[in-house]
């Protein structure tokens, strides 16, 4: 084996890489890789292999391995990656050229052809709660075949028929398996097993000689677990430095998990939502839409308790940050690896490897930590956040959600949704327009859609409405928007309902 007699293939390869041999007083000898290019460091991936690619959004990718695969033209890919990038970078280049047959992933967001190759069957895709996902590959990488999570139980997850690939008709041509149960302590478990790959493409900040590795910011997300779970790991960074350059507890993922490494030549490191702070200046034109979004997210602003642990979705409830009242002190946690999340940065502040779960770029308060994925679902399975605020398409009458997909129309993924509603003490509230398009309801006695989580939701926020949810009982009407009736909510609600001996008028903060 190669790694036993460390000098011979630099000898078969002296132009594309030296070998760096570490000796110890075990007498035991590894040897880590170094490639003088990204497309040499790839070059030997087979036809059909099955890859980790690091990175969340466009924040951590492999950016100079993916250009090295697209030079290469290896074909009928196994994709594992959260996201793949957007339609002109990261692996939604692979994605263009067909190299990719199947994608393993959380999140379709804002990628149009990998949504547009999934629903016309030109793409097998297998949608992965966030959370089962980083902790599959964790599990791979530590000898654990399969283990028991709550996330997906009663949802297509954990009861089989989730579309894999479509016909070209919009038929079902794969559907996924129905997973088995488990009960414990009362509770409904999936079971889930374990992903490894064959190659891993990661990206890492720095490595020193021995092949240590250390990320920075929220750049480690999915690249640091998928390190430990496939045979050969691959790693491009922007810096190498000398051994002994990092304190041997500021190392993220030791040498043991890395076998080849490369510096990449470039970084384009594009964001994909660049938000900033407006100047006071700006005065921007207010709508009726506005109107309608800054009411629920002035109430949800309330749910906020001092010293509370938060999770916050994309949309209304990240605004709801913004009405944090300064005599109380929440910690907001983002599911892509940052626990202290701040306020927008200015342009200055601007940084492409410190981003939200939303792909924003944001800042962080004094105090703050970075984490990888699979330590961030632990802290949310865990039930250490307090409060996980989202959005939905439809809400039932005893707290099913659904929020991830319309079938054969529409498929954003249900990301880290299904874990954030999975944990029972953690307290669920949805935030949403209570109406759908022409009025469509959207708080149902029974949901239509996919469900993200089976009666998990506590509390629904619209901007008519405020409702506490019994899984038990049903819904409870406690606050009322002025100049409404009970009434006028029966008629815009798709089911019955009771009303707090206490209703009072919609509170705002």
């Amino acid at each position: 084996m190669w790694w036993q007699m460390p000098h011979l293939p630099c000898l078969q390869n002296k132009a594309y890489f030296e070998c760096v041999s570490c000796w110890f007083s075990t007498s035991h000898s590894r040897s880590v890789c170094f490639y003088g290019s990204p497309t040499e460091a790839v070059r030997d991936i087979p036809d059909g292999s099955t890859l980790l690619v690091g990175g969340f959004g466009l924040c951590g990718i492999p950016e100079n391995l993916i250009n090295g695969l697209l030079k290469t033209g290896v074909k009928q890919l196994t994709a594992v990656s959260n996201n793949a990038g957007v339609d002109n970078f990261g692996l939604g280049l692979l994605l263009k050229t067909k190299q990719i047959k199947r994608m393993i992933s959380s999140y379709v967001g804002e990628n149009m052809e990998f949504e547009r190759q999934y629903l016309s069957g030109e793409l097998e895709v297998e949608l992965t709660p966030q959370g089962t996902l980083a902790e599959r590959i964790r599990a791979g990488g530590a000898g654990i075949p399969a283990f028991f999570t709550p996330t997906g139980y009663g949802t297509l997850i954990q009861e089989g028929g989730s579309p894999i690939k479509y016909n070209k008709d919009g038929s079902v041509a794969i559907s996924s398996k129905k997973r088995e149960v488990q009960e414990f302590n009362g509770r409904h478990y999936v079971m889930e097993k374990a992903i490894t790959g064959d190659y891993a493409l990661v990206k890492a900040w720095k490595c020193d000689k021995a092949g240590n590795l250390v990320f920075r910011k929220s750049a480690r997300n999915f690249n640091q677990p998928m390190c430990k779970a496939a045979k050969v790991t691959i790693v491009e960074v922007e810096e190498i430095v000398d051994i002994g350059s990092f304190a041997a507890e500021d190392i993220h993922v030791p040498s043991i998990y890395v076998d080849r490494l490369v510096k990449g030549t470039k970084y384009e490191k594009r964001i994909e939502k660049r938000i900033v702070q407006s100047s006071q200046a700006e005065k921007p034109v207010v709508k009726d839409s506005d109107k309608t979004r800054e009411r629920i997210i002035r109430r949800a602003a309330l749910e906020f308790r001092d010293g509370m642990y938060a999770n916050l979705g994309i949309g209304i409830p990240m605004l709801a940050s913004n009405y944090i009242s300064p005599e109380i002190t929440v910690s907001l946690q983002s599911e892509n690896g940052i626990l202290g999340l701040g306020p927008y940065p200015t342009e200055s502040e601007v940084d492409p490897e410190l981003i939200n779960a939303g792909k924003e770029t944001v800042t962080v308060y004094p105090g703050a930590a970075y984490f990888s994925s699979d330590e961030s679902f632990a802290m949310i399975r865990g039930g250490h956040i307090d409060l996980s605020m989202l959005g939905a398409m439809q809400v039932s009458k005893y707290g099913d959600l659904a929020n991830w997909m319309i079938p054969g129309k529409m498929v954003k993924g249900m990301g880290g949704a299904m874990d954030l509603v999975s944990s029972a003490g953690t307290k669920v509230v949805v935030t949403m327009e209570h109406s759908a398009k022409g009025g469509k309801h959207k708080i149902l006695e029974k949901c239509t859609l996919p469900l993200t989580g089976k009666q998990c939701v506590d509390r629904i926020i619209t901007e008519k409405a405020v409702f506490d949810v019994d899984k038990a009982k049903g819904l409870t009407l406690i606050e009322i928007w002025e100049g409404l009736t009970v009434n006028d909510i029966r008629a815009c609600t798709g089911t019955d309902f009771e009303v707090s001996p206490s209703l009072k008028p919609m509170q705002q903060i």
